[in-house]
């Protein structure tokens, strides 16, 4: 979707900045694991077969641009993302550590036109997720929301959600620059898989590789995923 936006993420949490000190213990890091997924060309579209993957997720209605709404649930999710984190790599039987993955987002509305009218923003529905590892289950997940509510009590903890999303067939594309020019990127996409024969099967998917805190405008990288089926 064409955006505009900005996410501020503060990893304070525990009253301690969470510093991730070298050690002997292996780090996964999902986009190293599955790099066919996170890294397309700029501008080349392709289609990937996408894995079930687990994600905490929070839901919202609004444009990012504005909505307070949006940075809250930005916060807790990264919060309660590092949280996970970092209590699975002290933990002393079975240690785990891992690369938190990028942010991503599902984008709809209940008439899509909005997107491409102006004065319609706050029609814009989302569904914010961060991917967790494999070895990250819902006892994990339920221990780190219960250590992060006794810490710091973010507003929007109890909105998040813990499970598996299946997006199967998908056609991706990597757009370079501002969120709110991805409109010729996404066009790209859509005439490609067309073309191909596929039509739409699911949400659109855009994962933000680039930190908006440090990249310049036209150096951000977001992933555009589309998932698709054979047109009968």
């Amino acid at each position: 979707m064409t955006l505009a936006f900005k996410f501020e993420i503060n990893y304070n949490y525990g009253g301690k900045k969470m510093v991730d000190k070298k050690r002997e213990l292996n780090k996964l890091d999902v986009k190293k694991e599955y790099k066919y997924l996170y890294s397309p060309k700029k501008g080349k579209a392709e289609i990937v077969e996408v894995p079930p993957f687990k994600y905490i997720q929070i839901e919202g209605r609004g444009y990012p641009g504005t909505s307070q709404d949006f940075q809250e649930k930005v916060q807790v999710l990264y919060g309660l993302a590092y949280t996970i984190k970092f209590m699975m790599k002290k933990d002393t039987e079975n240690p785990f550590d891992f690369t938190v993955p990028p942010l991503s987002g599902l984008w709809c509305a209940d008439d899509m036109t909005a997107f491409t009218e102006a004065g319609r923003k706050d029609e814009w529905k989302w569904t914010l997720m961060i991917l967790m590892p494999d070895p990250v289950v819902t006892g994990v997940f339920e221990k780190a929301r219960e250590e992060l509510k006794r810490k710091k009590d973010p507003l929007h903890l109890e909105e998040v959600r813990f499970g598996i999303y299946e997006e199967g067939l998908c056609a991706q594309i990597l757009h370079l620059g501002p969120y709110d020019t991805e409109g010729p990127t996404i066009e790209t996409l859509h005439s490609f898989f067309k073309e191909q024969g596929y039509t739409f099967n699911g949400q659109h998917h855009e994962i933000y590789l680039g930190d908006p805190r440090k990249s310049k405008p036209e150096k951000l990288k977001t992933i555009i995923r589309q998932p698709i089926i054979k047109n009968i």
